[in-house]
């Protein structure tokens, strides 16, 4: 299984403003050189995380990002299903796009699928609040990074 940079710049994002001390702003050019990432990336992924209810903006002079929601109120596995285009891991999990020949009798995608379950059931275990539990040695590699 392997997630698209769009969900693993989400989670970072996640991480990133989780780590800062309770209704505290960040921007988004400082989270694109904490972790040496493109600003216009981060600029999408700012926008959809909003959308999802899951940061804020505050716009004006002083204004940046903050989570929406406490951290233990953001489920990774919920994240993941939400920023991932969609879970076509093999050809034949995508129904319109299948010419694999022998889709009808193969039992490897039904080994496939159940391995996917597993991978969100693990994912859906946890919230942001679990992967900040070392906050302040987090908070010190990403301000190393500057």
């Amino acid at each position: 299984m392997r997630l698209t940079n769009y969900t693993d710049y989400s989670l970072r994002v996640l991480l990133y403003l989780a780590v800062k001390k309770e209704h505290e702003l960040s921007n988004i050019k400082e989270i694109a050189d904490a972790y040496h990432i493109s600003k216009n990336h981060l600029m999408k992924v700012a926008h959809e995380l909003g959308k999802l209810g899951l940061i804020e903006t505050i716009r004006g002079r002083n204004g940046g990002i903050r989570l929406a929601k406490h951290p233990r109120d953001i489920n990774i596995g919920e994240v993941v299903a939400r920023t991932e285009e969609d879970f076509h891991i093999v050809e034949c999990f995508n129904r319109n796009g299948n010419l694999c020949a022998i889709t009808p009798s193969c039992k490897l995608k039904h080994v496939l699928y159940e391995a996917l379950q597993a991978f969100i059931t693990v994912l859906k275990g946890y919230t942001l609040e679990d992967l900040i539990y070392n906050k302040d040695e987090l908070k010190q590699l990403l301000r190393s990074q500057d």
